[in-house]
């Protein structure tokens, strides 16, 4: 079981890689779309709409833990301008405070899973990280309507 789920993000993170080589605004939006489904399930969770599950609720987390390491390279230069994008040009600007921000998120999730044993501690935990989310869409996406 771990050796074929191993193999399946072998090849999903190669395809990724593919994908992010040559379109990296595709790439980070499907990326971000990953994070937005996932939340959804914590939300689901959360608000008893869905039962709680151990194993879901670390997915989600390592989902936001995955955004946070591969994102920082999914906004090179050539991606300043140009596509359908709502990232800002602050993310170039302060490239140094945007890729600190997604290393915060990812190791911030990375110690949630750890952390996560219960719908509870699932509840702390969600709520620190999602503070991450908000920290870099505030200054680094623009605003939808």
């Amino acid at each position: 079981m771990i050796r074929t789920a191993l193999v399946v993000a072998m090849f999903a993170f190669g395809a990724t890689a593919l994908v992010a080589q040559s379109d990296p605004i595709a790439a980070r939006k499907a990326l971000m779309k990953a994070n937005g489904d996932q939340s959804k399930v914590a939300t689901d969770m959360l608000e008893a709409k869905r039962p709680f599950n151990l194993d879901e609720a670390k997915k989600v987390l390592a989902t936001f833990a995955e955004a946070g390491d591969k994102a920082p390279a999914l906004f090179p230069d050539n991606t300043k301008s140009g596509g359908d994008t709502a990232a800002l040009p602050a993310i170039w600007e302060n490239k140094a405070d945007f890729t600190a921000k997604l290393a915060k998120l990812s190791s911030d999730s990375k110690a949630a899973i750890g952390a996560t044993k219960d719908l509870d501690s699932f509840k702390v935990q969600i709520t620190e990280v999602r503070k991450n989310c908000g920290g870099c869409h505030q200054t680094y996406r623009k605003k939808t309507s």
